[in-house]
């Protein structure tokens, strides 16, 4: 950790993450034309945003800035992976790690880990399946498409919402704040895939208004005290590879794992990598995949 990324990250330590986050939630879904279209352009102009890919390009037509920052893509501009075998990006964003899960053990950054136990809310059982697996955590910046899509077909099995702190995601408060990914509000969504288990993990953010998946609507807010879970054993939506699951209305990081000898990582996909939805990412290692 640096001096400016200590100086960057301390602060975050005792200011008000939730009420910060209700506050931008009314500021980003606040319809006013005047005030939306400023803050539109500012980030379009800010952060290089490619409105060329979006299939409303016209900022007046987006009633707030949340719409704007979530909005649709052009039909065609995120090929989906063909391959038999291929894991599909399941998001725009800089992939922040990748590798192993190691005795249960996922990385973050140098010299800081945190346990997948912890991540998927402090259940060994749902954690087991994951041990000695992999995950990959993509980051998404302001510039980056903000739905979240399937890396493979799935039926959900179970979601979890898991309480927690709303620190920054961004590198500087990755390498500096320890367990982070761990220690943020975050929403685990468990599917069942033709390679065993896969968990999608929504991380929320400082300034994150909210998660909501395609299921389930928006599961937070509000924020909770303890972890709440929904089971679906009965009717259980099934989603394909490259379909919308969920989104964040502002952005954050999304972490995936999968277990032993299931999938295998392609090698230019690292810390790092700028990666784009659909893309090939790596491949499934069942003998029935």
């Amino acid at each position: 950790m640096t001096i400016q990324e200590a100086l960057t990250t301390l602060p975050q330590y005792i200011l008000p993450h939730h009420a910060l986050s209700r506050m931008m939630s009314k500021l980003t879904h606040c319809e006013n034309k005047a005030w939306k279209n400023l803050f539109i352009k500012q980030v379009i102009r800010h952060y290089g945003v490619n409105m060329d890919e979006a299939l409303e390009q016209d900022i007046n037509a987006f009633k707030s800035f949340n719409d704007f920052f979530t909005r649709e893509l052009k039909p065609g501009v995120r090929p989906l992976a063909t391959e038999r075998n291929a894991i599909a990006c399941p998001a725009d964003g800089t992939v922040s790690q990748t590798g192993n899960i190691t005795d249960g053990e996922i990385f973050q950054a140098k010299g800081k880990s945190y346990t997948a136990t912890d991540l998927l809310g402090g259940s060994l059982e749902r954690a087991e399946p994951f041990n000695n697996g992999v995950f990959t955590t993509i980051y998404l910046s302001p510039k980056d498409y903000h739905r979240l899509h399937m890396p493979l077909t799935g039926t959900l099995r179970e979601m979890v919402h898991i309480p927690g702190r709303l620190f920054s995601v961004n590198t500087a408060t990755t390498n500096s704040v320890p367990g982070l990914f761990a220690r943020n509000e975050r929403v685990v969504a468990i599917f069942d895939t033709e390679i065993g288990p896969m968990a999608l993990v929504l991380v929320g953010a400082i300034f994150v208004s909210s998660i909501e998946t395609v299921w389930h609507g928006v599961v937070t807010p509000p924020s909770i005290t303890s972890v709440q879970s929904w089971q679906y054993q009965v009717n259980a939506p099934t989603l394909n590879i490259g379909e919308e699951m969920g989104r964040f209305n502002m952005g954050s990081t999304i972490i995936v794992l999968f277990g032993k000898d299931k999938a295998q990582w392609d090698n230019e996909f690292a810390a790092d990598k700028v990666v784009k939805l659909g893309e090939r990412i790596g491949i499934t290692l069942s003998p029935d995949a």
